[in-house]
């Protein structure tokens, strides 16, 4: 199928022009202005803004084995009608994907089941850095590695397993970085003055600055130490920032940094109204938190922005402190949320692209994607700029059927999104025949 995109306003590479765009064959084919060709569904964009699909490094699709809080296809088509049109999915599954005949197992789930496109990230443990090392770089996004606590079997706290993981590969390794030891003194603490039901209002006190701090700050030690390929996932504290730098190209760096879009968002004010609801690891933190991430993330010191999807059942989340699990759903609002954001000043647009869209591609090294560029694929997104809505259990996709954005009325409405060149979302319409493809990495 042939589309022709009229007069969008297009977002890339740092600008904002008013064109048409050809798409034939899966690929963006010409970018340009008075495109004619009569063999071709046409697509009247004027007023509207295109940008590149957005490339989300980390989410968590609960499949196989927690499928009763989601799976890949459903969250996949959140995902596609939020702007998302690819996705790195972490390994804390059950089974985790920890061997290299369970990650091509959850490959093989998402070739039949994703909307989107997809790559896996392989998760390192103390005991399987002999199955770490057969991980195969042009078709694996890379190795995660859980610094803080996780299930079962997927913390590392070994020292000298983690000297020799950094000191083995020359993947990208992405880290969960919590202090272990704090959180559990912490939580011991609260746990003798509170019982199990400890108010929610102590968890950004629990897994606390210190804790986030002592263990990014080890991470960032050992891959100077060996010259590993260090990427630090979601940021939310503003001493952390401190410890990345913004004086050298992104192509240069071989430590960077992420931040999500719930740490963007939400402070600690917050927890008083929405509870668990906003629990994550690590915790949404204070004001000053907030204010010191977009502000490090503005000057480059921060360099993807991500949602660290992680959904639950509204039955599981209303168990009291230390049986709620941490994570919730995001892929649906991530997108439109920041574009929020673009309105009130706090960020441009382009920035927003740069950092959800251009960087992920340049960091995982994705190969064709995260531009508006002829020859790439198209994976585009168009949003109506002027269409406000409100978040209700009514138009929420997850499977796990809540949101913690209800009640937020946002400004702007995604209206189409393609993938591959295929219309997969048209007006809360899905293309549900064809599927995404599986990420390819030039190293």
């Amino acid at each position: 199928m042939k589309y022709l995109i009229k007069n969008a306003q297009i977002v890339n590479e740092g600008k904002t022009f008013v064109s048409d765009l050809l798409i034939e064959n899966e690929i963006i084919s010409k970018i340009s202005e008075n495109i004619t060709d009569t063999d071709t569904e046409i697509i009247d964009a004027t007023g509207k803004i295109l940008i590149p699909g957005m490339i989300d490094d980390q989410v968590h699709f609960r499949e196989p084995g927690l499928t009763h809080k989601a799976n890949i296809a459903t969250e996949s088509k959140a995902a596609i009608a939020g702007g998302i049109t690819s996705f790195i999915e972490m390994p804390n599954t059950v089974p985790q994907a920890t061997t290299q005949k369970l990650l091509e197992e959850k490959f093989e789930i998402a070739s039949k089941t994703s909307y989107a496109n997809y790559s896996f990230m392989f998760g390192g443990t103390n005991d399987n850095l002999e199955e770490l090392l057969k991980t195969d770089s042009k078709n694996v996004a890379g190795i995660k590695l859980f610094l803080g606590s996780s299930t079962g079997n997927m913390l590392v706290d070994n020292e000298e397993v983690l000297k020799k993981i950094f000191s083995s590969t020359k993947m990208l390794i992405s880290v969960h970085c919590e202090d272990e030891q704090t959180i559990r003194k912490n939580t011991q603490k609260y746990k003798d003055q509170f019982g199990d039901d400890i108010p929610i209002k102590y968890h950004p006190i629990i897994r606390s600055e210190e804790a986030c701090y002592l263990s990014s700050s080890k991470a960032i030690e050992l891959a100077k130490e060996t010259g590993a390929r260090l990427h630090v996932f979601h940021l939310s504290t503003e001493k952390e920032t401190h410890l990345f730098r913004n004086d050298i190209p992104l192509e240069e760096k071989q430590i960077t940094a992420e931040v999500c879009v719930h740490h963007l968002w939400f402070t600690d004010k917050d927890y008083e109204q929405k509870g668990t609801h906003i629990k994550w690891n690590p915790a949404v933190k204070t004001q000053k938190d907030r204010d010191g991430l977009w502000k490090a993330l503005l000057d480059d010191r921060i360099d993807i922005i991500a949602t660290d999807h992680a959904p639950h059942t509204l039955d599981e989340k209303a168990n009291v402190y230390t049986k709620a699990p941490s994570g919730g759903p995001l892929v649906q609002h991530a997108v439109i949320a920041l574009l929020e954001k673009v309105k009130e000043g706090v960020v441009s647009i382009e920035k927003v692209v740069e950092k959800a869209c251009h960087n992920p591609a340049k960091i995982f090294k994705i190969e064709n994607r995260g531009y508006i560029k002829e020859g790439y694929f198209a994976d585009l997104v168009l949003i109506d700029p002027k269409d406000s809505w409100t978040v209700n259990k009514d138009n929420v996709l997850y499977k796990c059927g809540w949101s913690p954005f209800e009640g937020e009325e946002f400004s702007n409405k995604i209206t189409h999104t393609f993938v591959n060149g295929n219309l997969m979302y048209n007006n809360g319409d899905f293309n549900e025949e064809i599927k995404g493809k599986r990420l390819v990495f030039n190293r």
